[in-house]
């Protein structure tokens, strides 16, 4: 079978396809290479700068493979997953993050985040890019706990045995920090790289202050707050317990997490590397607010929070290991428990740099970074096909390439940087996209071959190699 055949045959058995690396044969040729992004006139949306950034690493990144790769995975979410309309005089953006129908707060931002720094020569990405914060505005409004959205408003939630207060509109309603993190972030830097506070208007104000209210309820000072979520399901993972508001917490300043980025549950309520996300979104907005809306009071309150987590971060999210040291905790209750290990979904512990919230060269992440990817993380995976990090979400012994490429992201070293590289165009299955998990002895048993996130990150990666690091593509 040549791989022609092999991808074809992939998409007749579906994600999580399991075939033997002898089903396809690897050849040098460029005919190993075949066409497999969506054709022209079948993309949802084209951008010129985009397309110019693909030609012009094409012509000078000599691995035929990676400009392959590159072309294939950094304009999936344009080509596959974005919905442009408008609202009104507004534009409208729905983004699902591939093969389910949803969008996530966390994943739409993400997504479209390596476009940001093109949108000064593309108008209409940055048309595109605005409709994403108008909908997240929206998505906000409905239901700040909420981390998934159809585009139907009045669409019913497929997850039936839910106990939470699931509205229509709402795909799943499990409370995770970041999901109002990411948000924050996209505005931020919208508004940082174009000038442009057009979206910045009063809902986008209201959604802040709904942020700002959620925070603060889920720091806990008087109680449980209003949010509860169980589910009837034998998957743990996906569970609360205690009547759906988790393992107790000291309320010490830290913001409970229930949900972790991959959509399972805490272990520990304080989950670490979201409540530094919190820091950093927190202050974005205190910034945006004081200037685009001259609104001093919330400005000060948000900024008053995040000082307020920031100490009960030095406080509470460090703990002495017996091997490296000073390290980040991945989740505490603030009352001496914590959870050490890193989960692949970012923002992560080994993201915290990515995200601005540590220095790269920060001695506790340092540490933190050594633990991590080791076997003292009981999530670091080393096989035939990689090693990386990957976390309960898909089972143990797969590694998401999202761990790979922000390891990628984060380094300063050029021999870790192409080993994340070399890692990534190797575990692609033969498919010639990212994929959500692969198994660390078998890069074509995978999970989930249409995952937009995966593709553009991985885009992203290999675009700031090219601008910074050229030499380590060849």
């Amino acid at each position: 079978m040549d791989r022609l055949e092999f991808l074809q045959h992939l998409g007749a058995i579906g994600t999580g396809a399991i075939l033997a690396p002898e089903a396809w044969n690897h050849k040098t040729t460029t005919a190993e290479f075949p066409v497999v992004r969506k054709a022209k006139e079948q993309r949802n949306f084209s951008s010129p700068a985009i397309e110019k950034a693909i030609a012009d690493f094409k012509s000078r990144v000599k691995d035929p493979e990676l400009g392959w790769l590159f072309e294939n995975c950094f304009p999936n979410t344009l080509d596959t997953t974005v919905f442009l309309k408008s609202k009104g005089k507004e534009p409208d953006t729905y983004i699902i993050t591939g093969d389910i129908d949803a969008m996530w707060l966390r994943d739409s931002t993400a997504q479209i985040w390596p476009y940001l720094p093109f949108m000064k020569t593309d108008p209409t990405l940055q048309n595109l890019v605005a409709g994403v914060i108008h909908r997240q505005t929206r998505c906000i409004l409905k239901d700040p706990y909420a981390n998934a959205f159809y585009d139907d408003e009045s669409k019913i939630s497929e997850w039936k045995d839910d106990l939470t207060e699931m509205k229509p509109g709402i795909h799943e309603r499990k409370w995770e920090i970041d999901s109002l993190c990411y948000p924050i972030r996209l505005a931020y830097h919208y508004w940082k790289i174009s000038g442009d506070s057009t979206p910045f208007n009063e809902p986008w104000k209201q959604g802040l202050q709904n942020t700002l209210r959620v925070f603060k309820e889920q720091q806990r000072k008087n109680g449980n707050g209003p949010y509860t979520f169980q589910r009837n399901t034998f998957w743990a993972t996906d569970g609360v317990p205690l009547s759906g508001y988790g393992y107790p917490v000291k309320p010490v300043g830290l913001i409970c997490s229930v949900f972790r980025p991959s959509d399972d549950a805490t272990i520990f309520p304080f989950l670490i590397p979201s409540n530094f996300f919190a820091v950093v979104s927190l202050k974005q907005a205190s910034e945006m607010i004081r200037t685009i809306s001259h609104d001093t009071p919330l400005a000060d309150d948000l900024m008053s929070l995040a000082k307020e987590v920031e100490t009960a971060l030095n406080l509470y999210a460090t703990v002495e290991h017996a091997e490296f040291g000073k390290v980040f905790a991945y989740e505490v209750n603030g009352m001496g428990s914590f959870n050490l290990m890193d989960d692949a979904n970012i923002p992560s512990l080994l993201s915290l740099p990515y995200l601005g919230a540590v220095e790269a060269d920060n001695k506790i992440y340092q540490n933190t970074r050594r633990l991590l990817l080791s076997d003292s993380n009981p999530f670091y995976f080393k096989g035939k096909a990689g090693e990386g990090i990957g976390g309960p979400h898909a089972g143990m012994e797969m590694i998401w390439p999202l761990s790979v490429i922000i390891r990628g992201l984060t380094s300063k070293n050029d021999e870790e940087i192409r080993k994340c590289i070399q890692t990534l165009k190797s575990c692609h299955g033969g498919t010639g996209f990212m994929h959500e998990s692969f198994h660390k002895d078998d890069a074509t048993k995978f999970t989930r071959k249409w995952f937009a996130w995966a593709n553009t990150i991985f885009g992203e990666f290999l675009w700031n190699t090219y601008l910074n690091k050229p030499h380590l593509l060849s």
